[in-house]
C-alpha cells in the first residue's frame, strides 16, 4: 500500500498549521505532578514518611500540587459540568473519591490526608485534560516525558548519587529508587515504540525516526541496568499488547513472525544473560519467596482479614509491616488495595481498570485512532504486569498512579474524537438510531457508501494503489461529513452529537 502523510524533514519536523491544542497546561501540569512526587534530592527512611514529618522536599511537593489545583480553579472555575459524565470518568472519580475518603480511618492520618488530597488534585487535572485537551496535547506530553527520562538517564550516568546496600549495583538517578526508575523507563520505551511504528501516520511524530531509534536504545539499556525484573517483564508484556493492537490485523501477523524470531534468538544466544538478570545474584530461597514478597503478602492477607469490607485506610500498608518485615507498602497493587481500601476500594479499582481496557479496545476499531489506543493498551498492559511486584498503581502520588489517570484522560480525548466517526466496515453495526424511530436517510447513507464503492472498483497497484485503502479513507471522511452536516444538528439528544470544539467547549472540570 502506498504510504501517505507528511514527509519528515529534519530531526525535529515542524508542521503548518500547528495541531489544535487546549494550552500548555494540558501537558505541563501532569508532568509537574510526576516529577514532584518521585524526583528527590534526598533520601529518608520509610518510618519518617509514615510518621508525618515534613521536610523542605515534602513541602515543595505539596506546594506544586496545590499550585496545579489553584491554576485550574482560577482558569476554569469549579462549576458543575454541563455535560453528562462518561462511565470511564465516573469509574475514575469513584475510585479516587473512595481512596481519599478512606484516609479518615487510617492509622496514619497525617500521611493519609496529604496523599488523599494529592490524589483528588491528580484526578482534577486528569478530568480537565479529558474534557478539554486534544490527542495532540497528549502526544506532546508523551514526547516531553520521553525527553525527561532520557535527560534523567544522562544525569544518572554523569553524576551517580550515593547508593544504599540494596541498590549499589543497580542503575538509577538522583535519589529515585531503581524500581521507580524502572517504571519511568518502561513507560518511555513503550511510548517511543508506539510513535516509531507509525509508518502510515508520520504526522503524529514530533521527531525524526532516527531520534526515536536512538532513544529506544538508550532507554532499553538503562532499563536493563536498573535490574528491575518487574518493570522488564511489564515492558515485554506491554510491547506484545502494543504491537498486537496498534496496527490492526497486519500488526498481529508481524508480531507472530517477529516474536518467534526474537524468542529463538534470545534462547540460543542470550539465555545465560537472561538467567543472570532474573537471578540478580540472589539465593534460591530469596528467589522462591520473590525477594521476601510472599512473606509480606501473607502478613497483608492477615491484615485484610481483620478489616475486609472498608480496609484499614489510606496509607495503612506503609506502616503496618515495618516492625515485622522492615518494608513499607504491599509491593503488589491489588494486595495494597485490599489492605488499605478493603473489598469496596478494590472493587472500584478493578472496575476502573476493566472499564479503561474496554474503552481502549473499542477505540482500536477506528483505524484513524488505532495507533494511540494500541499504545495506551500497551502502557496499561505494562502496569498490570508490573503491579504484581509494586504497589504504585493503587497508591497516590507516584508516576504509576498519575499515568493511570492520564490513560483515562487520553482515552476520553480519543472517544470525543471518535464521536464523529462510524465503526469500520465489518464491525457489525447497522443503522444509527435517532430518537423518534428514524435512521440515516438514503442521501446521508449514500455519502458514506458511494465513495467506498468507487474506490473498491480500482485495483490495488503493485506498491499499494488507491483501491481499498482509499475506500477506508473515504469511509471515514464521508461518515464524518454525514454525521456532522446531516440531521444530527437539529435532532435533540442525538446518539452521536458533534464533538465539542476544544477552545469553545463549555465543559467544566
Amino acid at each position: 500500500m502506498a504510504v501517505t502523510g507528511v514527509a519528515v524533514r529534519g530531526l525535529f519536523p515542524r508542521r503548518r498549521p500547528p495541531a489544535a491544542s487546549a494550552g500548555w497546561w494540558a501537558w505541563t501540569l501532569p508532568l509537574a505532578l510526576m516529577l514532584a512526587s518521585d524526583y528527590k534530592l534526598r533520601s529518608r527512611a520509610v518510618d519518617q514518611a509514615v510518621g508525618g514529618s515534613a521536610d523542605l522536599t515534602v513541602l515543595v511537593e505539596v506546594a506544586i500540587y496545590g499550585m496545579a489545583a489553584l491554576y485550574l480553579v482560577h482558569r476554569f472555575g469549579l462549576r458543575a459540568p454541563t455535560r453528562r459524565i462518561t462511565g470511564l470518568l465516573f469509574a475514575a472519580w469513584a475510585f479516587c473519591g473512595y481512596v481519599a475518603f478512606s484516609a479518615l480511618w487510617s492509622p496514619f492520618k497525617s500521611l493519609g490526608m496529604v496523599r488523599g488530597a494529592q490524589l483528588m488534585i491528580t484526578m482534577l487535572v486528569a478530568h480537565t485534560v479529558a474534557t478539554r485537551a486534544t490527542p495532540g496535547d497528549l502526544r506532546r506530553l508523551a514526547h516531553a516525558f520521553v525527553g525527561i527520562v532520557i535527560a534523567s538517564v544522562g544525569i544518572g550516568v554523569v553524576h551517580p548519587f550515593p547508593r544504599t546496600h540494596l541498590t549499589e549495583n543497580r542503575f538509577n538517578w538522583l535519589y529515585v529508587h531503581p524500581v521507580i526508575a524502572g517504571v519511568y523507563l518502561g513507560i518511555a520505551v513503550l511510548l517511543t515504540v508506539g510513535f516509531l511504528i507509525r509508518w502510515t501516520t508520520p504526522e503524529d511524530r514530533l521527531w525524526h525516526p532516527a531520534i526515536y531509534a536512538g532513544a529506544l536504545v538508550v532507554l532499553t539499556g538503562a532499563l536493563v541496568a536498573t535490574g528491575t525484573r518487574g518493570a522488564a517483564l511489564g515492558c515485554a508484556a506491554g510491547l506484545l499488547v502494543l504491537l498486537a493492537t496498534a496496527r490492526g490485523p497486519k500488526g498481529r501477523i508481524d508480531l507472530v513472525v517477529l516474536g518467534m524470531a526474537v524468542t529463538v534468538l534470545a534462547v540460543l544466544a542470550f539465555s545465560d544473560t537472561i538467567l543472570a538478570f532474573v537471578a540478580r545474584g540472589e539465593t534460591a530461597e530469596k528467589l522462591a519467596s520473590l525477594n521476601s514478597r510472599t512473606d509480606l503478602w501473607s502478613l497483608a492477607m492477615t491484615a485484610y482479614s481483620e478489616e475486609p469490607i472498608f480496609g484499614r485506610g489510606l496509607g495503612a500498608s506503609r506502616g503496618l509491616f515495618l516492625d515485622d518485615m522492615g518494608l513499607g507498602g504491599g509491593h503488589n497493587a491489588f494486595v495494597n488495595a485490599l489492605v488499605d481500601n478493603g473489598t469496596v476500594g478494590t472493587a472500584a479499582f478493578a472496575a476502573l481498570l476493566l472499564t479503561l481496557g474496554f474503552v481502549l479496545l473499542v477505540v482500536t476499531r477506528y483505524r484513524t485512532l488505532r495507533a494511540d489506543a494500541g499504545m495506551l493498551l500497551g502502557v496499561l498492559g505494562f502496569f498490570l504486569a508490573d503491579s504484581m511486584t509494586t504497589e504504585g498503581l493503587a497508591a497516590p502520588a507516584n508516576v504509576s498512579n498519575v499515568w493511570l489517570l492520564l490513560l483515562v484522560a487520553w482515552a476520553e480525548t480519543l472517544r470525543r474524537q471518535g464521536d464523529g466517526l462510524v465503526a469500520p466496515a465489518g464491525a457489525g453495526h447497522g443503522a444509527v438510531p435517532v430518537p423518534g424511530g428514524a435512521s440515516l436517510t438514503a442521501s446521508v447513507a449514500a455519502s458514506v457508501t458511494e465513495p467506498v464503492a468507487a474506490a473498491e472498483a480500482q485495483p490495488d497497484g503493485p506498491a499499494g494503489g488507491p483501491g481499498r485503502e482509499a475506500g477506508r479513507t473515504a469511509l471515514d471522511s464521508g461518515a464524518l461529513r454525514a454525521l456532522t452536516s446531516g440531521p444530527w444538528s437539529t435532532v435533540p439528544g442525538s446518539a452521536l452529537p458533534p464533538s465539542p470544539d476544544v477552545e469553545g467547549s463549555s465543559e467544566e472540570p
